[in-house]
């Protein structure tokens, strides 16, 4: 598990606690969903390379930081990930979307592919992948088999909520991509469900069943 990072900020589980409720309205999860990515984002880019630059202050010419190469790429796993990405790009609004249309086979609860849009030059660049939920993981494990075709400098994944079931599936498929998450919830119902989980992340984000 060494390639997991939970991110237990005392900021990031009081706001996920708040959106766990049932009763939490579809206007304050997505407000809450805002607020928890923009933190977990700080941690996700935390060993972003970085060069050096001279630049002029109001008052002298100094040698400062900024981040190296090309621009990130997050990359939304829909229709969910979009709730996530508002929050991202408040951080880092310079960053490029791609977006990979998946949806879950409710028989088989295989991943099936309808829409796959990428920036240019992946190549140069790297990824952050993005989906609220990590449940069965066959979405993330589609979801990166296809990205990897690009061939990107670098992938990571992030969701709020998984389970040791999607861990261990997501490591097996992809062991050389590191998981953030904001939980690791007890398992997976026989629908394939995270519990105690929060439910249908699309669902309470959209306001639709």
């Amino acid at each position: 598990m060494s390639n997991v990072h939970l991110i237990d900020h005392p900021l990031v589980q009081h706001k996920l606690t708040l959106m766990r409720r049932k009763d939490a309205s579809t206007n304050s999860f997505r407000r809450l969903l805002n607020e928890l990515a923009l933190l977990m984002t700080y941690e996700v880019t935390r060993d972003m390379p970085m060069q050096d630059i001279e630049i002029e202050t109001p008052l002298e010419t100094m040698t400062a930081k900024v981040i190296d190469g090309k621009k990130l790429v997050f990359v939304s796993i829909l229709r969910a990930g979009n709730g996530i990405l508002e929050g991202m790009l408040s951080v880092v609004p310079g960053a490029r979307v791609g977006h990979i249309g998946l949806y879950r086979d409710p028989k088989t609860l295989t991943a099936v592919e309808y829409y796959f849009k990428m920036p240019s030059d992946m190549h140069e660049r790297d990824v952050v992948v993005v989906d609220p939920m990590l449940a069965t993981g066959n979405s993330a494990i589609a979801a990166i088999d296809r990205l990897k075709e690009t061939r990107p400098k670098s992938i990571k994944f992030v969701c709020l909520l998984t389970c040791p079931e999607g861990l261990a599936a997501l490591q097996k498929s992809h062991p050389d991509v590191p998981i953030y998450t904001a939980a690791i919830d007890r398992q997976l119902n026989e629908h394939g469900y995270i519990l105690p989980g929060l439910g249908d992340a699309g669902d309470r984000i959209f306001g639709t069943k």
